[in-house]
């Protein structure tokens, strides 16, 4: 099949995807990257999609598909499982004139996805003739050299036994080659692996290059709600991509129930990524995890990540330290209040600190947060700010004060995920001329 390929400019322009499962997880990301009004036709969503439609960036129709919701689409994108349902879907599109993307059935598609590679403002978008696994590959090797400086696929060889190969090269059946062999199980199995990699704090380019590889090496993806969207858009098509999203104050997959998917999957001899927002360790329950493989004998790889309560502030504007205003920093879970007989959190003691206070999960908390500072001796002026989002596009940047960050917050909009920030270093670069960050995408 001859293809022409072609650039879509989809901002502001509507987009019907139909289906609401993991599919839609994966490609919905980059649609609202582009700025597409995103429309999803669905019975149910994923908590990811759940969650980006109760923040207002897509619209939710709880539904089956009807062909008037195609009316003013420009693209639709069919995610469902149900082929008669499927080609209903792309039957109403084609008598419309509007070009459809078929998750399951690509010749009857009429628009390919291609495998993209984004680095900075450069995106290679690669069509495998059909073959997926082809698009894949030759993607991964390009990027590969995008991120070294190098030609495509000329990055560095494996070492003579060490089972590993470069990032984004393929082995024969055009799938990356496995990170390392599989260790023997019980009674001779071979059983997979396990890696636990921070993806960062929203923005796709702050994954680690180790972590880019593992993801594209992976057969199974296990994926929080705080992981950057795009990442998900870029697994092989075959990947298998569990939801485990935790949305706060909402539905939430148990951690007995992930790690009871991570141990199942590998000791069917399948190479797990459990991919959690920022470090796998920064109330990232990681050891939990860690600690149901290794009992169950399975070798896990930790990949720490760009941790948010540094890098959300730094996006902002704010250092968490600087010479001669601060020469430390507490990082404190703010999910419990202070009050809370479970809270393992010394507040009186933090109040005392001179140093910047970072406060993870604590918008929900933080009328009681500010108000026990101040009540332990923290100056009711002590400069704070909220920032949303940090590293994304999606950022936003609150400036405040600790007697009234909590009446400010919730006026503005802030909502989660969201770091707070208290303390004088909040306002050390606030004067500064000039972006103090772009966020390059989320």
């Amino acid at each position: 099949m001859t293809l022409y390929p072609l650039a879509l400019r989809l901002a502001g322009r509507r987009v019907l995807v139909v289906g609401g499962g993991a599919v839609a997880t994966r490609r919905i990301p980059a649609l609202l990257e582009v700025g597409a009004e995103v429309v999803v036709v669905s019975p149910d969503l994923t908590p990811a999609l759940r969650d980006r439609a109760g923040a207002g960036r897509l619209r939710w129709i709880p539904r089956r598909f009807e062909p008037a919701d195609l009316d003013g689409a420009w693209l639709v994108h069919v995610a469902v499982d149900d082929p008669v349902a499927a080609a209903a879907v792309s039957a109403a599109a084609a008598e419309r004139r509007i070009f459809c993307v078929r998750a399951d059935d690509r010749e009857a598609a009429t628009a390919w996805t291609p495998a993209v590679a984004r680095h900075g403002p450069l995106t290679v978008a690669v069509l495998g003739g059909g073959d997926p696994r082809r698009a894949v590959a030759l993607r991964d090797a390009i990027r590969t050299g995008l991120t070294e400086g190098t030609l495509p696929g000329t990055g560095p060889k494996p070492t003579a036994g060490s089972g590993t190969a470069a990032p984004g090269l393929a082995g024969p059946d055009g799938r990356p080659a496995p990170a390392a062999p599989a260790a023997p199980g019980p009674a001779g199995r071979r059983i997979g692996t396990v890696a636990l990699v921070g993806a960062g704090p929203g923005d796709p380019e702050l994954i680690t290059v180790r972590g880019r590889r593992l993801l594209a090496e992976a057969d199974v993806v296990v994926a929080d709600r705080l992981v950057p969207g795009l990442l998900l858009d870029e697994l092989r098509p075959e990947v298998e991509l569990v939801d485990a999203t935790k949305i706060p104050h909402g539905p939430a997959a148990t951690q007995e129930e992930i790690n009871r998917i991570l141990v199942e999957r590998a000791l069917a001899g399948a190479a797990v990524v459990r991919l959690k927002g920022g470090d796998p360790y920064v109330f990232g329950r990681g050891g939990e995890e860690l600690l149901a493989c290794a009992a169950a004998g399975i070798p896990v790889t930790v990949v720490p990540g760009v941790s948010s309560p540094i890098a959300a502030p730094a996006a902002a504007g704010i250092p968490v330290t600087h010479r001669g205003v601060a020469h430390e920093f507490t990082v404190v879970s703010g999910h419990l209040p202070p009050d809370h007989p479970d809270s393992l959190v010394d507040w009186a003691a933090l109040a005392r600190l001179r140093g910047t206070l970072v406060v993870l999960m604590g918008l929900h908390n933080l009328a009681a947060i500010a108000a026990a500072l101040r009540a332990h001796g923290r100056p009711p002026e002590t400069p704070a700010a909220v920032v949303q989002e940090g590293t994304t596009g999606a950022q936003r940047v609150l400036r405040s004060t600790l007697a009234t960050v909590a009446d400010e917050a919730p006026a503005a909009g802030m909502r989660p995920p969201a770091v707070v920030v208290v303390g004088p270093v909040v306002d050390v670069l606030a004067g500064a001329a000039g972006p103090l960050a772009v966020p390059s995408s989320g």
